[in-house]
């Protein structure tokens, strides 16, 4: 009987590794077209991320509960600012799932760039969110050039020499 609980608990094992490792080996990765996804912004308006074609994408998810994400949220607007009439734009993905909070963020730090909220948390799942924040650069063929996980003073000189890069290209 011992013998037969062993063998089930390997086959649990097994086919969670399994589960984890086909999830992660379909998650979005550098070089691979960035999935697209259409999610609300906080004015109630659909934007699909395949709007962006042919310019330089920085996709940033975030909460409002992220210390890190609440420091980085100017320096990103910063950013977009300087770099959207190059062809640059900052798209900011929610994942809290709810309006409110993003919103309430979004005011109190004042950016220009769109905010959206991924209710459910496909698109956070399809970009394989391992951390807060996360931030994913994208060529302007839609292609995924870089991956930031998390955030520390001074990440955002990494940002800019992507951008800068592939402005350029």
């Amino acid at each position: 009987m011992i013998k037969v609980q062993v063998d089930n608990s390997i086959k649990l094992v097994f086919a969670a590794a399994l589960v984890f490792f086909s999830l992660a080996s379909n998650a979005a990765g550098v070089q691979d077209t960035a999935p697209d996804f259409t999610l609300k912004n906080l004015e109630g308006k659909n934007l699909r991320l395949q709007e962006f074609r042919g310019q330089v994408v920085l996709l940033n998810f975030w909460a409002s509960w992220c210390g890190p994400c609440r420091q980085e949220m100017p320096l990103l607007d910063r950013i977009h600012q300087r770099y959207e009439d190059a062809g640059f734009s900052v798209v900011a993905v929610n994942v809290e799932g709810e309006k409110a909070p993003a919103q309430a963020l979004a005011k109190e730090t004042g950016v220009s760039f769109p905010v959206l909220i991924d209710t459910d948390q496909k698109v956070s799942e399809q970009y394989n969110l391992e951390a807060m924040p996360s931030s994913v650069l994208i060529d302007r063929d839609g292609v995924i050039r870089y991956i930031h996980r998390g955030y520390q003073p001074g990440d955002e000189s990494h940002y800019l020499k992507v951008v800068k890069q592939l402005i350029k290209e």
